[in-house]
């Protein structure tokens, strides 16, 4: 683990590179690909004063981003269409990107970093900027 990892004490994640971390253990995560993600995230971080929560997101392909929210809260919910959602469950096993903190984890990065184990993107106001962005 680097520094930052360690001082934050955030086991899942990795010291570098980027690995694949189980949906609905630590986390669920909500996926909208292209240009659609990345306002999403823009107008979350607007509305939090710079403070969304963790975000990831991939530089190649569809160019996904992943909202990382509190374990569970992905099932049982509408979402709107162009939303992926990654959980555990029943017949059911998601794996999501997780980068370093640091060093290179291309294709993957932080929109914005975690700042505590337990600090997630809040679930509602991500379901309320999406239906407003996926229109």
């Amino acid at each position: 683990m680097d520094t930052q990892s360690r001082e934050l004490n955030i086991g899942w994640i990795p010291a570098s590179g980027f690995q694949l971390r189980k949906a609905g253990v630590q986390f669920d995560a909500v996926r909208i690909e292209g240009e659609e993600g990345r306002r999403v995230a823009e107008t979350l971080e607007a509305m939090t004063g710079g403070d969304p929560g963790p975000i990831v997101v991939e530089s190649k392909g569809v160019r996904a981003v992943y909202f990382l929210v509190p374990a569970g809260s992905t099932s049982f919910r509408p979402w709107p269409r162009g939303v992926t959602t990654f959980n555990s469950g029943p017949g059911k096993v998601s794996y999501v990107p997780v980068p370093a903190l640091s060093g290179e984890t291309w294709p993957v990065a932080w929109w914005r970093p975690p700042i505590g184990e337990d600090r997630f993107v809040h679930p509602v106001l991500l379901k309320c900027v999406a239906e407003g962005v996926l229109v």
